[in-house]
């Protein structure tokens, strides 16, 4: 009888010790490497914000848009760090590091800088997530911010996924030059 209350507590004791144990042992979680972008248009006007972040699996690109004309719109990453207003083609083609072709929808598709159209609700705004695989932000063979950088470009029109070199996308409505950190 002296030895079930000891059993009723012994699997208590060990959770317990078994979290302190995880928690002193667990390394603190490494900065992940990440570049940011604020997005603006023709103008100068903000039109939101871009972040991607470096992880196992490529770039986690975060797009977060405001004041575009409501529907889908194509966003790209391009291949040249710069946003010059009002057309913004300073920034370059597609983010095409291997020499592919355009679009996900494409036989010998992808650029690296293709992603999913995004939606802009009726109040103007939109929010797009995508992992770029195998993408690295200063690192390995194709870097993402070499030595000219990268921009994130939000085109008027969506993206057919297919149509070489950039999908039929219309003009460029905003774009933000992406910067470590």
């Amino acid at each position: 009888m002296k030895i079930q209350p000891f059993l009723a507590v012994l699997p208590l004791g060990l959770a317990l010790s078994a979290c302190a144990t995880t928690s002193e042992m667990a390394a603190p979680p490494a900065e992940a490497p990440t570049a940011r972008a604020s997005l603006a248009a023709g103008d100068g006007s903000a039109r939101g914000g871009a972040t991607v972040t470096e992880a196992a699996d490529g770039l986690h690109v975060l797009v977060k848009a405001q004041g575009l004309t409501p529907g889908l719109h194509a966003v790209h990453i391009h291949t040249t760090g710069t946003c010059t207003g009002p057309d913004f083609t300073s920034a370059g083609g597609h983010w095409n590091p291997t020499g592919r072709q355009h679009g996900k929808d494409n036989p010998q598709g992808q650029h690296m800088g293709d992603m999913p159209n995004m939606i802009a609700g009726s109040d103007g705004t939109g929010e797009m997530e995508y992992v770029v695989p195998g993408g690295k932000i200063m690192t390995g063979a194709t870097p993402l911010l070499d030595t000219d950088g990268a921009a994130i470009v939000i085109h008027a029109k969506a993206d057919d996924n297919m149509s070489d070199p950039a999908g039929n996308a219309g003009s460029r409505v905003a774009c933000g030059v992406l910067a470590a950190g």
